[in-house]
């Protein structure tokens, strides 16, 4: 149980969906297949990482297989036991002639919404800016989120390669359309880049949370700045493990962000990819990390506190989670 607050749809792509889309839409199968061609089999960095779930975009260039996947990732989310799911993704890599910007973002509302019907698990997108486009396509993208606020968008995101475009400055006008328009603003930051990045994604975009933010515990500065400030942090362990930014779950700078204070909350990033949902991500934590099942209950409740959703659901949330140990 627990609500998943950072995990991307284009992490969710099913082996044996992508080997259908891909046989309908005339997408040849990867070498070796599509499970070794989305699985992260090792340690690696952030670039390698991303080519991995880059693996499925050729199949998620329609508005039918985005709906399809869409649905799929709720279903299967609810099936691991989250409570809320809150998913975001990249809606420009999927764009096509014919197929736009709003377009995609209105099929992935319309296939989480398909899901959330079926199983009853709540759910918001989280529309990503992509640090490699142009100025003007990320404008694009933060004004098709802003129309679909209140149609399944609740946030705005800013993600891909820190290591190869650490400038976050530039992001600003995106983020202030998205502001404008009611959403919730996180970032990307500190995942691969080093610590103050966190603080820039908060000063010059407004971010009140953090994706990943791992290199916040290497300065002793940013992390007490974090804890003060309270800004979120979205952990996500084995993928972090994965792309290098942490040796190891029992090691994971999310320790070192919960005794200074930090929000910390939780996602499994790229379900597919890694091989592991939120479920297991927690057991694992506890288990391997030696993370107090208080302080995981803590988690629970600041994810309740800080998910992009109505004040209904959260107040559903409250009291599914108000009888944990303090």
């Amino acid at each position: 149980m627990g609500l998943n607050l950072h995990t991307h749809l284009e992490g969710w792509v099913r082996p044996e969906t992508a080997a259908d889309l891909g046989r309908q839409m005339g997408v040849p199968e990867p070498a070796g297949g599509w499970q070794d061609a989305l699985r992260v089999r090792g340690v690696a960095d952030l670039t390698v990482f991303l080519a991995h779930v880059a693996a499925a975009y050729p199949v998620l260039g329609s508005y039918e297989a985005m709906r399809r996947v869409a649905r799929e990732a709720v279903e299967d989310a609810a099936s691991d036991g989250c409570d809320f799911l809150e998913i975001r993704f990249g809606p420009s890599t999927h764009a096509r002639p014919g197929l736009g910007i709003p377009d995609v973002i209105a099929a992935a509302c319309e296939g989480l919404g398909d899901g959330s019907n079926a199983t009853g698990l709540p759910f918001g997108l989280v529309v990503c800016l992509l640090r490699h486009l142009d100025d003007e396509t990320n404008v694009a993208i933060a004004h098709a989120a802003a129309g679909a606020a209140g149609r399944g968008v609740v946030g705005l995101d800013v993600a891909g390669d820190e290591l190869l475009f650490p400038e976050l400055q530039r992001y600003r006008k995106p983020y202030e359309i998205a502001r404008a328009a009611g959403l919730g603003l996180t970032a990307h930051a500190a995942e691969a880049g080093p610590a103050r990045a966190a603080m820039e994604a908060a000063a010059w975009l407004g971010a009140t949370r953090i994706g990943h933010g791992s290199h916040i515990a290497d300065d002793p500065e940013v992390l007490a700045w974090a804890a003060g400030e309270g800004i979120a942090i979205e952990v996500c362990p084995t993928s972090n493990v994965l792309t290098g930014a942490a040796p190891s779950v029992r090691e994971h700078p999310l320790h070192a962000m919960i005794a200074a204070g930090c929000r910390v909350v939780l996602g499994d990033d790229n379900p597919v990819n890694i091989g592991t949902r939120l479920a297991a991500e927690e057991r694992r934590l506890v288990e391997e990390g030696g993370l107090a099942p208080e302080d995981l209950a803590t988690i629970h409740r600041t994810a309740v506190e800080v998910a992009f959703t109505d004040d209904a659901t959260r107040a559903r949330l409250r009291e599914r989670f108000s009888e944990l140990a303090p």
